[in-house]
């Protein structure tokens, strides 16, 4: 029997069968031994086979016993181990990640650590700026001005109000439908900080859903989880969104120093002019990607972020995953 699974509790998955039942599972003990260092060496949005098992009392209980190999996943440092990994979700086509100037503001490391995440699975992401109706006009000239950046390097970037997405004129309409299109009919993560409004958005996009909400924390400006588990979530208007626990920071796995360049776009369009095809872009003569910071074709936003994830590899804080 093989199914999608569709929510992780922790201990139980919840598998949709290609009949189309929904079957709650555990995994077989052997799981464990297949060289798979993760929390979760099954994650939300894999394929799988399940086999029914009729025990004691005649009670039926149904075992993940293989899984499909996957076209990607979404893989962060585990939140409790950090020389584990803990997988997001897999087989998705792209990822929305939510973004918020303030309250709570999310910072640039985190999500450029996130894109360069992302890059090294070949997975999409969408930049979705959330709580724009609350900014500042300061605020708001930033998040243009970040909006800007992102685009120019190619990231398709947009400026919403979840709280206000069901009015149904100017442009919370059009926030909506374009919204709508980039959803349809694909399998789309949803990550992001906690308190950034993830909840907020599904329950707007999918009526009756209704996800757990909560105030940010006024003290300090960051946001309480609220999902504690994922789910994938079907579409009204087609397709699946996957909703994630909040996440505060983004280690990252299998990327080794020197393709890390790589997985940054503006810093690999200059990479090839540097003098040597081995350079770090930290302190060679000749660096193509130092002269482009200091010319600012490179933001220096962009250049701490690559550099604090070669520090992350210089001190083999994390191990490969698979």
């Amino acid at each position: 029997m093989q199914g999608l699974v569709i929510k992780n509790t922790g201990s139980w998955y919840t598998v949709l069968t290609d009949d189309g039942r929904t079957i709650d599972s555990k995994i077989k003990g052997n799981f464990r031994l297949k060289g798979i260092r993760s929390t979760n060496p099954v994650a939300v949005g894999d394929r799988v086979s399940l086999s029914l098992t009729e025990s004691s009392g005649n009670e039926t209980t149904a075992f993940i016993t293989d899984i499909e190999d996957r076209k990607n996943y979404v893989i962060r440092k585990a939140s409790n181990l950090s020389k584990q990994s803990h997988i997001l979700a897999a087989n998705v086509d792209q990822v929305f990640l939510i973004v918020t100037v303030n309250y709570p503001e999310t910072s640039t490391t985190f999500i450029d650590r996130f894109l360069a995440s992302a890059e090294a699975y070949r997975i999409p992401v969408v930049l979705v700026f959330n709580k724009t109706d609350l900014l500042s006009p300061e605020e708001l000239h930033y998040q243009e001005m970040m909006v800007t950046l992102y685009e120019n390097i190619g990231y398709k970037c947009v400026q919403i109000s979840a709280a206000r997405l069901l009015e149904e004129r100017g442009e919370r309409k059009e926030e909506r439908g374009e919204l709508e299109l980039l959803l349809k009919d694909k399998i789309t993560l949803f990550s992001g900080n906690s308190g950034v409004g993830k909840s907020t958005l599904l329950n707007k996009l999918i009526p009756g859903v209704e996800l757990r909400t909560a105030e940010i924390s006024d003290a300090h400006n960051t946001g309480m989880h609220t999902t504690t588990f994922s789910e994938m979530l079907r579409l009204p208007f087609g397709g699946w969104a996957i909703d994630t626990p909040g996440i505060k920071g983004f280690g990252t796995f299998d990327m080794e120093p020197e393709e890390l360049s790589g997985y940054f776009r503006d810093i690999f369009h200059f990479a090839k002019d540097c003098r040597f095809s081995n350079c770090t872009h930290t302190h060679e003569p000749g660096c193509a990607v130092l002269k482009a910071v200091e010319d600012h074709y490179i933001a220096q936003s962009r250049y701490q972020s690559y550099l604090s994830m070669l520090e992350d590899k210089d001190e083999g804080k994390y191990r490969e995953a698979f």
